[in-house]
């Protein structure tokens, strides 16, 4: 099982909030008349123009399937077979999903079958002349199907491919689309008439069934697609879905459902959750198609024996711009977006000739902006962008020849996923580079590779009944007609996350929003539903019903504060916590410009261009990705080779003296055996352990390690810890080779002892901040006044002592601790590394000096200390001793 999605769905799920920039961005040149050099506004206001319905009657009377097979001979394209197998299922009233790699044409698979399958409707059949032509219409189809999409580039995306298919096939159908950038006026001419088929995201959905018309909106939709579903089945937007397709179902018993993914391990759980609520014949699609994905590596003229995180930094910059030079259009992809904004600056400073055809794309950029760089890709105007996971999933650039994962992609599925967005089309190749930051992301790299030839990718794990978001939904379905107790439990429990609730659990959750619970009944305003004399549920005032519109939804980011120019034009948001480190007169970089703050006020950080070119670097949570279990595995079997003598991968070679180091002064890792490493220094006595089991996991084991030893024999302990291991340092020798035997690595009494060593309960209060948000206990306000991050603090930590005081048996309580054990503590991987531990043949060495694995936990902890310039000026001197004992 892999955590490494983390980051991902954390700038996929924030809210991309951003209205306008008047300012623009670096952009194409200026070139009259095309889509390149329109406006950003102009480029945003395009997504939502309603196309007109013109209906070429020779080609409406031409039968579907001879009108399909020229629409595909038109584009010198042929039907794949799984493509036909959706289209035979569907028209058989079927559901089901449809895995297939990326770029394999899996929307034209379901969406062609959903405009053949309207053609067979009872109501086409009733209005048509004959059964093989068009129903004569004035009006185009009613809403008939929804297509659901994580992200908002990809729901604008797929909006311009489903428009093209029903204008070129000349079907009466009109697309719309409804995120939350949709405008004001494009919102109210659908209250009038919903269009044919909608596209949206599932807190628009969600929504959607606040309305009280919601069910007559809906009463001719026959299919709903979920695209991405990998990307939402691992978090609570996920969760959402579910709840929201049980709905629809309850509705339209007779309802398909169809999920497309590509790049996913656990296919039969993907299949279960999806599917759970629907009545229909459910079938898995494997979309089996010949894919030619290309992994190389950008290697290094030098590689240090002695590497540390990110030591390589941007010397990568040139050798990268002259592959891009190369390509006809690149995406730069990178972990972060500091590391976005960096590799950005890098690459203009590198080819200033560049200014204006390469881009940053992320999420905390103003929306225009991101609209505006994604037209350039699609036209073929950029050279390059630099990117985040803000465009990891399916959106259709084809002029994209060429991707760039900057570091480590740390999971096999995201690595994937991004070299799909090369070649993007069916026949063509895709071709990722990876390029790495530090020497043992070559090692990572050659095992990406071999893990991507074997298939060997990550699953997705997806929570289990939490109850933040059943709270959310009972308020949700209560504001859109209500509802009856008894048949709410039975259909939430239809759902694959929500088949173990108990009636138990389902009556608290009813009694919470009904009530307050035993601690809040004194207070109305968490008295959001009422039982009224017809045994329905409804929400009794208006307000209520504004503050939770305001609030639906999963997507919990950390407080962010809107960056504005004091000229007016808005360029983007940024974390609370960054601004508020800053002082009027600072530079920062944000959206590739210097800026120079000017004051802050009502959640807006007012700025003006600064005279600088280099300022502050942001910061975002949630940077750090661990290595999946996947990677780890192959990255270990890399290592196995090498202490064999097999070098036969071209990183792998570049690595070789660094490997051989490692293995004369100690040892290699290697599946089946855990290396540790003892060493002695004037800082104190070092226990390097090499579990490979994730950053995040060898937090919780470092401190868990430490704990079980001081808790025998008093003492402290500093941690560090990476992808491949962690570093206990303490004052006092320890003898812990007898403590290892002695069962320190056990699995047993694991809660217990994790929950001791680490300060759980304010581990447990930060996670019940998001639960507070996502159950509407905390309301974050309303459009353009929302809280600080301070008040949501306060009013989520208020609400965490005051349920702990006076109601103990709070589920959401009891939630926190459990999101913090198997989310933020990783336990289960934990719990299998312990396992893997204790049975694996120990390798316990004496290096006299910190090898080439363990310098870089050496770093790390010494980063958190000192300053960058200290820092740099001690690694030198460490690294002229190190390499001075190699020699020797």
């Amino acid at each position: 099982m892999s955590t490494s999605a983390d980051d991902n769905e954390r700038e996929h799920q924030e809210t991309e909030l951003n209205n306008e920039s008047k300012r623009r961005s670096p952009r194409p040149r200026r070139i009259p008349k095309t889509r390149a050099a329109q406006t950003k506004a102009d480029a945003v206001a395009e997504l939502f123009q309603p196309v007109p319905i013109v209906i070429d009657q020779d080609v409406a009377d031409t039968p579907f399937e001879a009108r399909l097979a020229a629409w595909f001979e038109r584009h010198d394209w042929q039907p794949f077979p799984f493509q036909r197998e959706v289209w035979t299922e569907i028209l058989g009233g079927a559901s089901g999903l449809l895995h297939a790699t990326t770029g394999a044409g899996k929307t034209w698979a379901v969406w062609l079958g959903a405009l053949a399958a309207y053609l067979v409707s009872p109501a086409a059949k009733s209005a048509a002349k004959s059964t093989d032509k068009l129903p004569s219409r004035t009006l185009p189809a009613p809403l008939t199907v929804l297509w659901i999409t994580p992200m908002r580039a990809l729901a604008a995306d797929t909006a311009r491919a489903l428009q093209t298919a029903v204008t070129e096939l000349a079907m009466p159908w009109s697309i719309g689309l409804r995120t939350g950038d949709t405008p004001s006026a494009e919102r109210a001419r659908q209250n009038k008439r919903m269009p044919s088929a909608l596209v949206t995201t599932p807190e628009s959905l969600t929504l959607m069934l606040t309305r009280a018309n919601g069910e007559d909106e809906m009463k001719h939709v026959r299919l709903v697609v979920v695209d991405e579903w990998h990307e939402l089945l691992g978090n609570k937007r996920g969760t959402q879905t579910q709840l929201a397709l049980a709905r629809l179902a309850h509705w339209r018993p007779e309802l398909q459902v169809w999920g497309l993914s590509a790049t996913l391990g656990n296919l039969d759980l993907a299949r279960d959750a999806l599917l759970a609520p629907v009545k229909t014949q459910r079938v898995v699609v494997r979309g089996a198609q010949p894919k030619t994905l290309i992994v190389d590596t950008l290697i290094p003229d030098t590689i240090e024996r002695f590497p540390w995180g990110g030591h390589l930094g941007t010397r990568q910059v040139k050798p990268v711009a002259a592959e891009i030079d190369h390509a006809r259009s690149s995406l730069v992809f990178t972990n972060t977006r500091s590391q976005a904004e960096v590799w950005y600056q890098a690459l203009l400073e590198a080819r200033p000739d560049w200014a204006g055809l390469i881009a940053l794309h992320h999420g905390s950029l103003d929306q225009e902006v991101r609209a505006w760089v994604e037209l350039g890709l699609k036209s073929g105007q950029l050279k390059a962008v630099v990117c985040t996971s803000s465009l990891d999933l399916g959106v259709d650039f084809l002029p994209v020849d060429r991707v760039f994962q900057i570091g480590s992609p740390k999971g096999v599925a995201r690595l994937m996923q991004r070299a799909g967005r090369s070649g993007h089309a069916p026949g063509r190749a895709s071709r990722v580079t990876i390029v790495p930051t530090h020497a043992l992301e070559l090692v990572e790299a050659a095992a990406a590779r071999w893990a991507v030839e074997q298939r060997r990718i990550e699953g997705r794990e997806m929570p289990n009944k939490p109850l933040d978001v059943l709270v959310q939904h009972l308020v949700t379905i209560a504001i859109g007609g209500g509802f009856k107790a008894r048949e709410l439990f039975a259909e939430v429990r239809t759902t694959y996350a929500y088949r173990d609730l108990t009636q138990q659990e389902f009556d608290w959750a009813l009694t919470f929003v009904e009530r307050g619970g035993t601690s809040l009944a004194a207070y109305p305003d968490y008295h959001r539903v009422t039982l009224d004399a017809d045994g329905v549920y409804r929400v009794p005032r208006e307000d209520l019903v504004r503050r939770h519109r305001n609030n639906v939804g999963t997507i919990v980011a950390n407080a962010t504060i809107n960056i504005a120019y004091m000229t007016g034009g808005r360029i983007g948001a940024m974390e609370e916590s960054f601004i508020s480190r800053l002082k009027p007169g600072d530079v920062f970089t944000f959206g590739g410009r210097a800026l120079e703050l000017v004051r802050v006020r009502e959640m807006t950080a007012y700025v003006k261009r600064a005279t600088s070119s280099r300022g502050a670097m942001p910061q975002w949570a949630g940077s750090k990705m661990p290595l999946s279990s996947e990677l780890a595995d192959a990255t270990l079997m890399m290592l196995a080779r090498a202490m064999t003598g097999i070098y036969d991968e071209p990183e792998m070679q570049a690595v070789r003296p660094l490997l051989e180091l490692q293995a004369k002064w100690s040892a290699l890792p290697e599946p089946g055996v855990l290396l540790v490493e003892l060493i002695r220094s004037r800082e104190g006595h070092h226990l390097f352990c090499y579990p490979f089991a994730g950053r995040m996991a060898h937090v919780g084991l470092g401190s868990l390690i430490g704990w079980r030893v001081a808790r025998d024999q008093p003492s402290t302990f500093s941690i560090s810890m990476n992808d491949y291991g962690f570093e206990l340092l303490s004052a006092q020798p320890f003898d812990w080779e007898r403590l290892i035997h002695e069962g320190l690595f056990s699995p047993d009494n694991l809660e217990h002892d994790i929950l001791a060593s680490l300060n759980s309960s304010e581990l447990a209060a930060r996670r019940f901040r998001e639960i507070a948000r996502v159950s509407g206990l905390i309301f974050q306000g309303h459009p353009g006044q929302q809280k600080s991050a301070r008040q949501l603090q306060a009013s989520s930590g208020l609400f965490y002592e005051v349920f702990r005081r006076h109601d103990s048996g709070n589920l959401l309580l009891a939630q926190a601790e459990e999101e913090v054990m198997l989310q933020e503590l990783e336990l289960d991987r934990i719990r299998a590394a312990l396992k893997s531990m204790s049975a694996s043949r120990l390798a316990l060495t004496r290096p006299k000096k910190p090898t080439p694995f363990a310098f870089p936990l050496i770093i790390a902890r010494l980063r958190e200390k000192v300053s960058t310039e200290k820092l740099s000026d001690r690694v030198a001197r460490m690294l002229a001793d190190l390499e001075k004992a190699a020699r020797a």
